[in-house]
């Protein structure tokens, strides 16, 4: 790696930013693999990609939809270009989990009476879907490519470099299938995340055609001029990885092996005294395929689901913990799934996103059989520890050095109950789902209030003073780590469950010492309590 931290200047390896030389072979070896018309390499990663997409298609003056649940560098990408976002609004189940956009998001009709509400939109030139969802979740992409009136698509699928190597997620993918008439299909990956390529390594495919000459000064006006030769080999060498018989197998066995973990989740389960962890998928899962969510099951917690329309990705488990039933239910007995990762931490297992009640695991290529056992081992040990109701301090030491004095006497069950009644205490399903059901209000494009806060035309308050104030950051918690309010956006009385459900995360942490949210664009002051920036009163004119 330090060897290939070579200068720029060598002719024999081209140039990345003019895509010559070694650099323009690789991205159409790169285009041939992942059955892209045109592939491109990008060195910081697919938040850089999908600003590098965003740019070139949707020109200052504009109108885009996007994903309301879109990744945070789309966010950035509205604070930088002048456009006009009609947002999707995608569902979500009790749980937290976040699920697709309807069917009729899509149809001409609803578009053309949201482009009549948003001030200043015209018709929109450009879509922004998020395709895998972070839970796992793939779209018959067919049917958006068919029906939505755009004249470019980008599927962000950070998440899911993998799909064009498994017949079971054919149709699922932005570059399954042919051209679309008339339409241009992006989609950035991130080699990085689910494939062998080293962290910020990302790739751009497209079907269609474009001003390739214009595509790359957004390209370039994203881009270094020094990028590191090693990332840029490594996306070549992912990319080498998958092709042919040699990427179908390893697709294969992390599939395989995913089955294998829900069939054993679910076997100890049955099999344990007591409570024991759940997964969240279908009844049956005997058939290797992504699992479709239909209407007449019940089992994905989600109301009105289209049929045919979402499907879930084996290789993203989702395990549950007790605690909440699919319907919102709260049970008497609960475990936080905070509780568990930060086990599984000290055991050095990360857990790729923590819900209330579930926690999200990632079988890539690089998971073998070892890696799941390790994981199915310190599931039961954490079974083990807790029924034993050991102290805090033993089962948690990190914890415990948040605040011994807090932790010193407190046992496992103890802490768990706690936060479990504080959750129940504030209806967190349905706080949650009024949290996301109504949208804070757009007073000006997220441009326009970063350009505001350039100026300096901005100032801090406390979270619960934020009502009828217009915010100039976003504000995103984790989990479930999307956008919950957008620069510009204005939380009034209709959306204040947004308000309460902040707040709710932020009285968890006051509480419990090491489980504060991590609230993007909210300030933790020395009191405890969140400021928030907002526009001064006079910069609304």
């Amino acid at each position: 790696t330090m060897k290939s931290d070579i200068s720029i200047s060598v002719s024999e390896l081209g140039s990345l930013l003019d895509h010559s030389g070694p650099h323009k072979e690789a991205e159409q070896y790169i285009a041939r693999v992942f059955n892209a018309d045109r592939s491109y390499m990008v060195t910081n990663g697919t938040s850089t990609a999908n600003k590098i997409v965003g740019m070139y298609s949707a020109p200052a003056g504009s109108t885009i939809l996007i994903d309301r649940n879109c990744h945070k560098s789309l966010t950035h990408l509205m604070m930088m270009s002048d456009v006009t976002p009609i947002y999707f609004r995608p569902t979500r189940n009790a749980y937290g989990i976040l699920g697709g956009i309807p069917q009729s998001e899509f149809q001409h009709a609803t578009i053309a009476k949201r482009v009549k509400e948003t001030p200043n939109a015209t018709w929109p030139v450009h879509a922004v879907i998020t395709n895998s969802t972070y839970d796992g979740l793939l779209y018959n992409t067919d049917f958006i490519k068919k029906t939505l009136d755009v004249k470019s698509i980008h599927f962000d699928s950070a998440w899911v470099p993998y799909t064009n190597f498994s017949p079971i997620y054919e149709g699922k993918c932005g570059m399954s299938g042919g051209r679309v008439e008339g339409k241009v299909i992006y989609e950035t990956q991130s080699t990085h995340k689910l494939l062998a390529a080293f962290s910020q390594a990302s790739m751009i495919h497209v079907k269609g055609d474009v001003n390739e000459e214009t595509f790359n000064e957004a390209y370039m006006m994203h881009t270094t001029t020094s990028p590191h030769y090693g990332i840029v080999a490594s996306t070549e060498t992912a990319a080498a990885m998958m092709k042919g018989n040699a990427g179908k197998r390893l697709i294969n066995g992390s599939i395989e092996r995913a089955i294998k973990f829900r069939k054993e989740i679910k076997r100890l389960r049955t099999e344990s005294d007591g409570w024991f962890f759940d997964v969240w998928q279908p009844d049956h899962i005997d058939t290797t395929e992504c699992w479709p969510l239909r209407s007449d099951s019940t089992w994905h917690g989600f109301k009105n689901i289209d049929n045919e329309h979402m499907y879930l990705d084996p290789i993203k488990v989702t395990l549950l913990t007790p605690g909440m039933e699919k319907d919102g239910t709260m049970s008497d007995f609960g475990i936080p799934a905070s509780i568990v990762a930060k086990y599984l931490d000290e055991h050095g297992i990360v857990v790729e996103k923590t819900g209330p009640y579930n926690l999200l695991f990632l079988f890539s290529i690089g998971i073998d059989k070892t890696k799941a056992l390790s994981l199915l081992r310190a599931l039961t040990d954490f079974k083990r520890a807790f029924d034993l109701n050991l102290r805090v301090k033993n089962m948690l030491p990190s914890l415990y050095r948040e605040d011994p004095e807090f932790y010193e006497n407190m046992r496992i069950q103890e802490l768990a109950q706690n936060i479990h009644k504080l959750i129940v205490h504030h209806n967190l399903p349905d706080l949650m789902y009024r949290a996301f059901e109504v949208l804070p209000t757009m007073v000006m494009t997220p441009y326009a209030a970063f350009q505001k806060e350039l100026h300096g035309m901005t100032e801090e308050v406390y979270l619960d003073e934020m009502v009828g104030r217009i915010n100039a950051n976003m504000i995103l918690p984790y989990p479930p780590g999307v956008p919950l309010v957008m620069p510009g956006e204005m939380i009034t009385e209709e959306s204040r469950p947004v308000l309460e459900f902040l707040q709710m995360l932020c009285e968890i942490g006051a509480h419990y010492p090491g489980f504060e949210t991590d609230i993007h664009g909210a300030y933790r002051q020395a009191d405890g309590r969140y400021t928030v920036k907002v526009l001064k009163e006079e910069s609304k004119k």
